[in-house]
C-alpha cells in the first residue's frame, strides 16, 4: 500500500517544494500555478480519453463554464464562496455527463465525438461574447477579490491547486487500483470487446465525463481567482484544449504521472522559446516534433521501459548460485527396499521347494 502510494506523495513533495525553490519570486510562482493547472487538466482529460476513449474539444468551455458561473454566483449572487464553487463543480459535470450520454446514445465515434465537443466550445466562446452584460465580452472580468482571495496570496493560492492536483491523482490511481481499474482498461483498449465481456459501456463512460468534467471546472474557478482576471479568449480552444492534448500525449496516455510530466516539459519548452520573438512557433513546433519523435508513446513509458530493460540486465550479471544453471547436480540415490510378491509367503514357498525336490537327503 505505500509502495503504491509513493508517486504521489514524492510528486506532491517535489510540487511543495517550489516555491522555495524559486525564491518566492511572483513570476515563478504564477508559471508554477499555470502548470499545475495544466497538469490537472490533463489528470482529467486523461481519464476521458485515455480511458475512455471520449474526445472532448471542450476543455476550456468547461473551464470556462466554471470560472465564469464561480464569479457570477459570488459576485451577483452574493453566494459563499465555497457554496459556489461546489454548485459550479457539480454543474459542469452534470453538463459533461450530458454530452458523453448523448454522444453514446447516438453512437457517435471518437472523432465524431470530437467535432461535436468543439462545436461546444465555439458555442460558449460565442455566448461569452453575446451575453456581454454579464460577462464584459471580449474586455473580460475582473476577478482579484472575489472568491477566496487567493489572487492576493500567490503561494497560497499555488498550494490550493496542488492539493487539488495531489487529490485528483490520488483519486485516479485509488480508481484504477479497485474493482473497476479493469472495466477502465478494457474500455481504453477495446470498447467493444469490453462491452461484450459484460461491462456496463455507457455507465462507465457517463461517470468518467461526469467526474473529469467536475474536476476541470472546479479547477477553472480557482484559476478564476488566483489569476484575478477571466476572458473568453483565456478559455480558447488554443490556450486551453491545445497545451492539454499536447501535454497528455508527451507525458503518456493512461499513465498516472503523465500529465504531470508532460505539462511540466510543455511549460519548460514555452519558457525556452519565448525569447525567440517571431521564431517562437517555429521553434516551439520544432521542439515537440523532436519530443514526439523521441518519446512516441510519452515519456513515462519511455522511462518505464528504459529502468525495466536495466533492472533485467541487472538480473542477468548477478553470480548464478551453484547447481542453478549451467552446472551439473551430484544427485544420490535413496536405498530402494524390494519388497515381496504381493500376498505370498516366502518361507511357505521355500518348504514347498524342498517338498517337491525328489533329490535324496
Amino acid at each position: 500500500m505505500l509502495r503504491a502510494a509513493a508517486p504521489v506523495a514524492i510528486t506532491a513533495l517535489l510540487l511543495v517544494a517550489v516555491p522555495a525553490l524559486v525564491g518566492g519570486s511572483s513570476y515563478g510562482l504564477r508559471i508554477a500555478s499555470l502548470t499545475v493547472i495544466v497538469a490537472t487538466y490533463a489528470v482529467a482529460f486523461n481519464l476521458l480519453f485515455g480511458h475512455t476513449r471520449q474526445l472532448f474539444l471542450c476543455i476550456g468551455a468547461l473551464a470556462g463554464g466554471g470560472a465564469y458561473g464561480f464569479v457570477l454566483l459570488v459576485r451577483d449572487l452574493r453566494l459563499a464562496p465555497p457554496l459556489a464553487l461546489a454548485v459550479v463543480a457539480v454543474g459542469v459535470a452534470a453538463f459533461g455527463a450530458f454530452l458523453s450520454y448523448v454522444s453514446i446514445r447516438r453512437g457517435f465515434g471518437v472523432l465524431f465525438v470530437g467535432v461535436v465537443t468543439l462545436a461546444v466550445s465555439i458555442m460558449f466562446h460565442n455566448l461569452l461574447l453575446g451575453l456581454r452584460q454579464y460577462t464584459n465580452g471580449e474586455t473580460g472580468l475582473a476577478t482579484r477579490g472575489v472568491g477566496f482571495g487567493l489572487g492576493n496570496a500567490p503561494q497560497e493560492g499555488y498550494l490550493v491547486l496542488v492539493g487539488v492536483l495531489v487529490a485528483a491523482l490520488a483519486g485516479h490511481q485509488a480508481l484504477l487500483r479497485s474493482r473497476h481499474g479493469l472495466a477502465f482498461q478494457a474500455l481504453g483498449e477495446d470498447e467493444l470487446s469490453a462491452a461484450l465481456s459484460g461491462i456496463d459501456v455507457t455507465r462507465y463512460k457517463v461517470g468518467a465525463a461526469a467526474v473529469a468534467s467536475g474536476l476541470i471546472g472546479l479547477v477553472g474557478a480557482l484559476y478564476a481567482d488566483v489569476n484575478g482576471f477571466i476572458s473568453p479568449s483565456v478559455f480558447a480552444l488554443g490556450h486551453v484544449d491545445i497545451p492539454v492534448f499536447v501535454a497528455l500525449l508527451l507525458g503518456g496516455m493512461r499513465t498516472l504521472l503523465g500529465p504531470v510530466v508532460g505539462a511540466v516539459l510543455f511549460s519548460a519548452v514555452d519558457e525556452v522559446v519565448r525569447p525567440f520573438g517571431q521564431l517562437t512557433v517555429l521553434t516551439y513546433g520544432t521542439l515537440m516534433v523532436v519530443l514526439f519523435l523521441l518519446f512516441r508513446e510519452g515519456v513515462v513509458p519511455a522511462v518505464q521501459r528504459v529502468l525495466l530493460r536495466a533492472w533485467a540486465r541487472r538480473l542477468r550479471a548477478r553470480p548464478t548460485p551453484p547447481g542453478v544453471e549451467g552446472e551439473p547436480v551430484a544427485y544420490v540415490a535413496a536405498p530402494r527396499t524390494v519388497l515381496p510378491p504381493e500376498g505370498r509367503n516366502t518361507a511357505s514357498e521355500g518348504g514347498k521347494a524342498s517338498a517337491r525336490d525328489p533329490s535324496p537327503r
